[in-house]
């Protein structure tokens, strides 16, 4: 079975192929033709996935999913949040949008965060939100070479490694898009 992700993030296809039985093969909007820019207008991650999924839907009238995702800082009132990959400007630089959570976070003693995903489905002619969560922390200095984003400086609760760190292995098990996956799974094989 094909799925068109509607993303062009690749890093977020290969996670998810990693998740997925091999039976379910993830098609990015590269692979279907799709450059266009889908403009994220909403105030809320189900808001932005369901624009993105829609496009996709009724421009091309494929089986699709979307999502949304990002990190939320308990201390600075959950952002990043929606704007986690421009947190620091319109170029998506990862780079500055960490030096920008540190320098928020510098007098906070609160590092208490959490990763959030929702994905938005169409289906079999039906529509499903998904979501999933992974609490943890953040901490002021980068480590590790794996995974993508804030991955550097995030730690899951009840790890001491950060995301970066830790690798595929544990973040496919852990990780807010891993924990949508199973739900994704489970409308896709009809269990």
């Amino acid at each position: 079975m094909k799925l068109i992700f509607a993303t062009h993030n690749l890093n977020k296809v290969e996670e998810l192929n990693q998740l997925l039985p091999k039976s379910i093969s993830l098609l990015s909007l590269n692979d279907i033709g799709c450059h266009k820019e889908i403009k994220e207008t909403g105030k809320t991650f189900k808001e932005n996935a369901k624009i993105k999924a829609d496009f996709i839907r009724y421009k091309y009238g494929l089986d699709c999913f979307a999502d949304d995702s990002g990190l939320e800082i308990e201390a600075l009132d959950g952002a990043p949040g929606i704007y986690s990959a421009r947190y620091a400007g319109p170029n998506k630089n990862m780079e500055a949008n960490i030096e920008k959570v540190w320098e928020e976070l510098k007098e906070i003693n609160n590092t208490r965060a959490w990763f959030h995903t929702v994905f938005y489905v169409h289906f079999c002619g039906k529509e499903y939100e998904l979501s999933g969560s992974v609490e943890g922390s953040i901490i002021l200095e980068k480590r590790g070479n794996k995974g993508f984003g804030y991955d550097p400086i995030f730690v899951p609760k009840g790890y001491k490694k950060t995301f970066a760190e830790l690798g595929d292995n544990v973040k496919n098990k852990i990780g807010h898009r891993a924990i949508a996956s199973q739900s994704l799974i489970r409308i896709l094989t009809h269990l």
